[in-house]
């Protein structure tokens, strides 16, 4: 039920917006660590046949969000969230590792995708990416270059043309930067389509 005596809504996606998510009001206050969430969430998304590709969340008591990200073979549709949410929220339902109300959303990555494990970057090797950082690194707190790959705990890129390492711990978010050129030639993520 909602603060008023309401049910909660679903709410899907509608125009205007990058990605296709889904939303289901659940409750305000989120105090788990990020880390205990995925434990508690990647083996279910991965159950479900989905990638799960990492989360974020605010505890903002105002407007508190658990967003998720998932992936599929061939991408995610509205369906895929639907299915994927009803099957989180009745997870947190049970286990209710979090007090208070929040938002809950299911979301594909979309073309610029969040960034969140070391493997991920290893993926996404050449291609161009956008990086904010806890604390300033040769005086930027905003970075954006090429992703060159992994050394150890840190990233590898290439930033003005000079290679700059961030440790993993250093950043705060991270997000690929859609090279729209590519995708209108048929090039997806960095790699030339057959035919």
């Amino acid at each position: 039920m909602g603060d008023e005596g309401r049910p909660h809504r679903w709410r899907g996606w509608s125009k205007g917006r990058a990605r296709p998510f889904f939303v289901r009001r659940v409750g305000t206050e989120l105090e788990l660590s990020k880390n205990a969430l995925t434990e508690l969430l990647q083996p279910l998304v991965e159950e479900l046949g989905y990638e799960f590709v990492g989360l974020e969340y605010s505890s903002n008591p105002k407007n508190a969000v658990l967003r998720i990200y998932i992936d599929g073979a061939d991408g995610v549709d509205i369906d895929d969230c639907s299915r994927v949410s009803h099957e989180v929220a009745g997870l947190l339902d049970v286990e209710d590792p979090i007090s208070g109300h929040y938002n809950l959303e299911i979301s594909s990555p979309g073309l610029d995708r969040p960034l969140f494990t070391p493997e991920q970057y290893v993926r996404f090797a050449g291609a161009e990416a956008s990086i904010k950082l806890f604390a300033p690194q040769e005086g930027r707190r905003k970075v954006k270059g090429r992703i060159l790959g992994v050394e150890e705990d840190r990233l590898r890129m290439s930033v003005d043309n000079e290679e700059l390492l961030i440790d993993f711990n250093n950043i705060a978010k991270a997000n690929l930067v859609p090279d729209y050129d590519r995708l209108m030639a048929g090039d997806q993520n960095g790699k030339k389509q057959a035919g």
